[in-house]
């Protein structure tokens, strides 16, 4: 199987090419020279062996190869074989190091993906990531280029009765709406999320749980947005909406011993060849930071916001426990790191996000996580790429899999910015204090 889907292997022999761009599923190539037909068949088997070879290494099966084709079809982003060599970063905690950090990882992105902007979740949370990145950096362009994307969507979102994936991009909306309050910016999702509550949705897959968050992941989605309508119009059933379905949810897939969340129904009674459950990193730090993100704008008096605080704690004990003592990671599969040895650099932003708000929140304890995070971020670093490509994301998916080292999706680069706006705020946040909170009494 191809690992970067990319012309013919016969095409791609009579091109030299100096640059990789994202377009129709295929590699558009900047320069070209023509072969003879010999060299050709030589150059296409040559390349035909190095995929093969690639997939081997890193256990990609057919299926995998086949997600990461479409996510690459689509623009999500890409996974070259040859992406160059790692940049030469600090993985400090020091904000200067942190922000050059941020700082080169958005400026790629934004150069790759602006382009493909959407309104789809993984989109939505690069988003989240860059409006947060323009913050921590002061430099306007990265909030810029999202507000560009509202306005040229009209403020609406991907459909009119939206599911937790359609819902994401309101986050972003209404951060902007809070900044600048404007008719126009709130509206449409005003309009859906009635729809909404009043029972409208996408029909839900037959073999899952009939409720309307019936994935983890849509905890990440949903309830920021949930909690920043309330924040802009200060009516209490959308907090009564959230708190409802997000303990549903919870209810459902949260193993309470493991304090670890399932991805779905499907995955509560499966074991692996090891004997143990399957919880998917990712998954659990959309959990994770979706957390965070709604304690953001949660009231400091909410009946809720303790059962939330609670969880978000238990959660970052369980997933310290099984950070990786090499490269301060976590992996695909959060308990078997035999089988998926790489990091997964989605799962492991959005999981140091949520510690480091934690932090700087008082909400974790400094002295216990501190280490946690040091050691996280670092391995963050590691897998910048000298361009900026951020390496090691997983292709979309709803369970662990297998990627190339440099595989590149926009909603982890959203996460990456996430985290590092978070984790430089430390040093400002020794004593305690609670800065940046955006909820209300």
């Amino acid at each position: 199987m191809a690992i970067v889907m990319q012309p013919s292997a016969r095409i791609r022999a009579q091109v030299s090419f100096h640059k990789l761009y994202r377009g129709a599923g295929a590699l558009l190539l900047a320069s070209s020279v023509c072969l003879a037909p010999q060299m050709l068949g030589a150059q296409a088997a040559q390349a035909d062996s190095a995929q093969q070879a690639a997939a081997a290494q890193y256990g990609i099966t057919p299926q995998e190869q086949q997600t990461i084709d479409r996510d690459i079809g689509r623009h999500f982003g890409s996974a070259p074989l040859n992406p160059g060599p790692r940049a030469k970063l600090s993985g400090s905690l020091k904000p200067a190091d942190v922000r050059a950090a941020m700082r080169k990882v958005a400026d790629w992105e934004l150069a790759e993906g602006q382009p493909y902007f959407d309104r789809i979740w993984t989109s939505s949370a690069l988003y989240d990531g860059l409006l947060a990145a323009s913050s921590a950096l002061h430099d306007p362009r990265y909030h810029d280029a999202v507000l560009s994307m509202a306005e040229q969507f009209h403020w609406e979102l991907r459909s009119p009765h939206p599911n937790a994936d359609d819902q994401s991009v309101a986050q972003a909306y209404l951060e902007l709406y809070l900044e600048k309050p404007a008719p126009e910016r709130i509206e449409p999702t005003r309009t859906a999320l009635e729809a909404v509550i009043a029972g409208a949705g996408p029909p839900i897959p037959p073999n899952q749980a009939k409720i309307p968050w019936w994935w983890c992941d849509a905890l990440f989605m949903a309830p920021p947005v949930w909690v920043r309508m309330y924040s802009a119009t200060h009516d209490q059933k959308y907090l009564d909406y959230l708190h409802k379905n997000f303990w549903e949810t919870s209810d459902l897939l949260y193993d309470t011993q493991r304090h670890l969340y399932y991805r779905d129904i499907t995955f509560l009674h499966k074991t692996n060849q090891r004997g143990n459950p399957t919880f998917w990193s990712r998954g659990n730090g959309w959990v994770m930071g979706g957390i965070a993100r709604t304690l953001e704008y949660l009231p400091k008096n909410d009946p809720d916001r303790a059962r939330y605080e609670t969880q978000l704690r238990q959660m970052a004990s369980a997933v310290a426990a099984i950070q990786d003592p090499k490269d301060g990671m976590w992996h695909s599969d959060l308990l078997d790191p035999e089988d998926y040895p790489q990091p997964e650099v989605s799962g492991s932003s959005l999981i140091t996000f949520a510690l480091a708000w934690g932090v700087n929140q008082g909400v974790l304890d400094r002295a216990t996580y501190m280490p946690v995070i040091t050691k996280a971020w670092r391995g963050l670093v590691g897998q910048i790429y000298a361009d900026g490509r951020l390496g090691n994301i997983q292709q979309t998916g709803a369970a662990p899999a297998h990627y190339l080292p440099s595989s590149s999706f926009d909603y982890g680069v959203g996460a990456f910015l996430l985290a590092g706006a978070q984790v430089v705020d430390l040093p400002a946040h020794r004593g305690g204090h609670q800065h940046g909170s955006k909820s209300r009494k």
